[in-house]
């Protein structure tokens, strides 16, 4: 599950799980015909279980360094391919290396260079494909450049693919891009092992999947469109698919306790860590004594899982009697699945794949509107017009007839009102949209060419309709005026399209996920204006490793600025972007930097931050100065976004997710059982030997004297025998210090150890080599399978697992959402929530949550509310001021320091004194220039004596 708040590549990693089980949520199936053929020639006609039997080596972790798995073999194309673990490590720490060396001999074919195939392939090439071939006959338009972030106004007229080519090419050279525009035929797409379609028509679409379905061996078909507000993805992976990590999560392991001689057997495990377990698993055991039958290597399934113990699906009853130790290892089962050629799934789609369960009618209805677009396309060869009410009826009578041929799937309701907003937007493709649709597709392209995670099966379809402004759109307003915006325009407005070239946005973080929030934000023509500003914030500079996903940065910008970079960088998107790059962090130490009025004139703040600390600090500060909050965070395949808007949602702050799990001091030293229990104690050795223990010699030699007080040394004669011990101990001590202070006279004046402080990325300094071989040592002592020195790094370093597609999605959501909050006149039920699982996949979109309300007498507040008293109040009229509320106040802080309390007498001579000058001579508060108010903690009761809890309190002195 993914945390919702310990970040992880410009974001979290904490808590905020789906309220649906993944598990039970979504259909898992799938596997590959070319690489099922090898495994079955491989294992000899083996069952699945065989097959993993005969591949686990009696354990469920990957094979040994230097042996090759069949799944390995079947995907290799036998050319070694290098991985540069500098610039692949966090991509490496979500697929591994094998999937990565698929990835290395894939070939891919995009047909449609627009906003989402640009976003496609920016994605793939990212990743590390082999190559990709940009496809498409068509010109740049200046429309395109409403969501196309290769393009320029130089750039019209030219051919998409080869306008493109340079510049994609430049996101990572060992990736071979070329461009195709000439018209794409079936018998081109033999040379690819997966084919994208992202304006294709129908005929088209219908001739090339049956083609890649009936190749030998099947090629992978994806079409996927994104028509304003609206998108789909169709995906057709050959008749028989193998996937050979479904989830791409570590094999869960526990310690056993007790085993029974029955039929079935229970086993019960040693209850400091929670088994992660079900129905159905397979599992093998390893160091089980007594009972050493088991320890045989076979998968054995299990049943009725519980957190402790589950039951074994075999008759122990005549084997040995469990003695004590043993170790118990989930096996991962590959999957296969059958897929349908879209000819045959547009007219039987099976189940669609739900995201949101408030329009869980939706689906069927979005796979008959573009069954209609299609039709539409084909007899006017054009799009409908945006704004043309004539286009809209045509459009509905179109599935309105399609619908009624539908036999028993017709729908009862077609909603005309959607399929008019669909049919006005239907030629626009939104920035938001094709970064949410390229991190998609772009991972079910790897999903394709590796056998990495569950794919689509087979229709997905999503709609942002609530991002549309509240107030009616007149089709006048939707016309175009001749700009880049134009796209936009024809979906949002005219009017709404100044609002956002007019917003002041504050962007903190320009990592991962602030590059593209960067690019987003510049094609959506934000902060585009003179009356609007994007000020962009982040203290770090750019890393090698950073270049696999922060794609605006380049490998001759390492060491540099990142906020520098990439402001320079997205103004080359836009030209027109009103972008300032600060490289501050963001806390209390910069408050001077960031004022009052710097937070006030703000219109929206969007977190891009890799720790929870300061998304917290920024939360309070949403609070405090009423400011909307968009907060993302990935980890892996993992995704969140949650929606901080003033008065209508909790905040950021207002839950806490539980302590991250971490195993047991005692399971650390004395009982490991996987190969993370030894690293965690590798690198405590590490900072314990190089670290810790050198700093403290420093300390000594700094100040010898506190580290050597007498040892009090107990003489009472009432006292226990213990005295003699005590005796003996402080013997020993003061031996100690003797011999300590005869050391410290034979060195070198200033004599000085250097602490080192861990650096998991200078492979130089052997850092990791040490702590992997420690790790490796303890490992093989407690029959723990070993691990290479990158995978030690993953752990040890503490890596935060980071992909290109699930960073592109995240920024595609947060930006739908961003249409309503500038918008400004949105309900809480327009707003959503999003927690994303590419790897299974599965989407969980829901409301956010209200904040608390708090009532008395007529009034009610919330987190959001602060009470403001002006013109520089006195105390009594502070406290008058609340009793016109009917609130006695009590009480009344500053900071840690108490202006008034109502059971001290000497407090009522402060009545008549300022309250801001009470806070400058009691609470010696220090008041900056910039500040034009103090802060107030008030304790009020109600007339009946009851506490209630009130706002904070601004009083304003100027």
């Amino acid at each position: 599950m993914l945390p919702r708040k310990r970040p992880a590549e410009g974001v979290v990693v904490e808590g905020s799980s789906s309220s649906c089980d993944p598990e039970s949520a979504i259909k898992k199936q799938r596997i590959s015909s070319g690489i099922s053929s090898v495994a079955k020639e491989n294992t000899s006609g083996c069952s699945i279980n065989e097959f993993v039997s005969n591949n686990t080596n009696g354990n469920a972790s990957s094979s040994s360094v230097g042996e090759r798995s069949v799944t390995e073999m079947a995907f290799d194309d036998g050319n070694p391919h290098d991985i540069d673990e500098d610039l692949h490590s966090r991509q490496l720490a979500v697929y591994g290396r094998e999937t990565m060396r698929r990835l290395f001999a894939s070939n891919v074919l995009i047909s449609g260079i627009q906003g989402l195939g640009a976003e496609i392939a920016k994605n793939l090439i990212l990743a590390g494909v082999k190559s990709v071939t940009l496809h498409d006959e068509g010109e740049v338009q200046l429309w395109d450049l409403s969501s196309n972030f290769i393009f320029s106004e130089s750039d019209v007229g030219k051919n998409r693919a080869l306008a493109s080519v340079q510049k994609l090419q430049e996101l990572n050279n060992a990736v071979v891009v070329s461009s195709l525009t000439t018209k794409l035929t079936k018998e081109k797409l033999s040379d690819f092992q997966a084919v994208v379609l992202t304006n294709a028509s129908l005929e088209e679409a219908l001739e090339f999947s049956d083609y890649c379905h009936n190749h030998q061996p099947p090629i992978a078909f994806i079409r996927t469109e994104v028509r304003g507000l609206f998108g789909y993805v169709f995906c057709d992976f050959g008749p028989e698919f193998t996937v050979f990590d479904v989830d791409g999560e570590e094999p869960h392991t526990g310690i056993i306790a007790s085993i029974s001689n029955d039929n079935p057997a229970l086993i019960s495990c040693v209850d400091d860590e929670r088994l992660e377990f079900q129905d159905g698993d397979l599992v093998v055991f390893s160091e089980v004594q007594g009972m050493t039958e088991l320890n045989d290597g076979k998968p054995r399934k299990i049943s009725s899982a519980r957190p402790y113990s589950f039951t074994l699906d075999e008759d122990t009853t005549n084997f040995g009697r469990y003695e004590r130790g043993g170790i118990v290892t989930q096996v991962k089962q590959p999957k296969i699945l059958n897929f349908k050629t879209l000819r045959e799934a547009i007219t039987d789609p099976g189940d669609f794949l739900l995201s949101d369960f408030s329009k869980f009618d939706r689906p069927p209805l979005l796979h008959l509107a573009f069954q209609a677009l299609d039709k539409f396309r084909s007899d006017l060869a054009r799009f409908p017009l945006a704004g043309s009410e004539d286009d809209a009826q045509r459009l509905i009578s179109i599935a309105t007839n399609l619908n009624e041929s539908n036999g028993k799937v017709k729908l009862d309701d077609i909603n005309p009102k959607l399929l008019q907003q669909f049919s006005h937007g239907a030629r626009a493709e939104l920035n938001p949209m094709a970064a949410m649709f390229g991190g998609i597709v772009g991972q079910e392209v790897v999903k394709a060419c590796s056998g990495k995670f569950h794919p689509l099966h087979q229709f997905f379809y999503f709609d942002s309709l609530e991002s549309l402004p509240t107030e009616p759109l007149d089709p006048s307003d939707l016309k175009p005026l001749n700009t880049r915006y134009d796209a936009q325009i024809s979906v949002f407005g005219q009017k709404f399209q100044k609002k956002l070239e007019d917003a002041k946005v504050f962007l903190v973080g320009s990592g991962a996920l602030g590059c593209e929030f960067l690019k987003n934000l510049a094609l959506m023509g934000v902060a585009c204006t003179e009356q609007g500003k994007l000020t962009v914030t982040d203290d770090d500079v750019i890393e090698k490793s950073n270049l696999s996903r922060q794609f605006l940065f380049r490998d001759w910008n390492i060491g540099q600025a990142k906020s520098t970079v990439a402001a320079a960088a997205a103004a080359l998107i836009n030209p027109q972007l009103q972008i300032e790059a600060l490289q501050n962090r963001v806390g209390p130490e910069t408050e001077n930097v960031f004022d009052d009025t710097f937070w006030e004139n703000l219109s929206v703040v969007i977190n891009a931050l890799d720790n929870v600390n300061a998304r917290l600090y920024v939360d309070q500060r949403c609070l405090y100065f009423q400011k909307p909050l968009l907060e993302s965070g990935t980890l892996g395949a993992k995704c969140n976004t949650q929606m901080v808007i003033p008065h209508l949602t909790e905040n950021y702050g207002a839950s806490r997710d539980p302590p991250e799990k971490q195993a047991p001091m005692c399971t650390l030293h004395s009982f490991p059982h996987n190969i993370d229990h030894c690293l965690t104690w590798a690198r405590s050795e590490f900072e314990g030997l190089l670290e810790k223990i050198p700093a403290e010699v420093n300390a000594y030699l700094t100040n010898p004297s506190e580290y050597t007080e007498d040892a009090k040394i107990v003489t009472d004669e009432k006292a226990t025998s213990l005295s003699t011990a005590s005796i003996d101990d402080a013997a020993v001590i003061n031996e100690l210090i003797s011999k300590l202070e005869h050391t410290r006279k034979n060195l070198p004046p200033g004599f000085r150890m250097k602490p080192i402080q861990f650096e998991k990325d200078d492979d130089t300094n052997y850092h990791m080599d040490l702590i992997a071989a420690l790790a490796n040592m303890r490992a093989r002592n407690y029959s723990i399978p070993e691990v290479d020195k990158l995978k030690a790094k993953f752990i040890a370093g503490r890596i935060i697992p980071a992909i290109a597609t699930t960073t592109a999605m995240a920024t595609g959501l947060v930006c739908l959402e961003l249409y309503k909050v500038l918008d400004g006149a949105h309900k809480l039920e327009d707003y959503r929530n999003t927690f994303a699982n590419l790897a299974l996949p599965l989407f969980s979109i829901a409301e956010p949550v209200p904040p608390k309300v708090i009532k008395h007498n007529d009034m009610s507040w919330t987190v959001w509310d602060r009470w403001v008293i002006k013109n520089n109040p006195t105390l009594r009229e502070l406290i008058e001021w609340l009793a016109n509320k009917g609130l006695n106040a009590y009480s009344i802080s500053c900071g840690s320091c108490l202006l008034y309390n109502s059971m001290f007498p000497r407090h009522k001579d402060r009545m008549d004194k300022k309250v801001a000058d009470l806070a400058r001579d009691v609470a010696k508060v220090e008041i900056p220039p910039y500040r034009r108010h103090l802060d107030v903690v008030v304790a009020c009761e109600d007339d009946d004596d009851n506490d209630v809890d009130i706002p904070l309190v601004s009083v304003y002195f100027r």
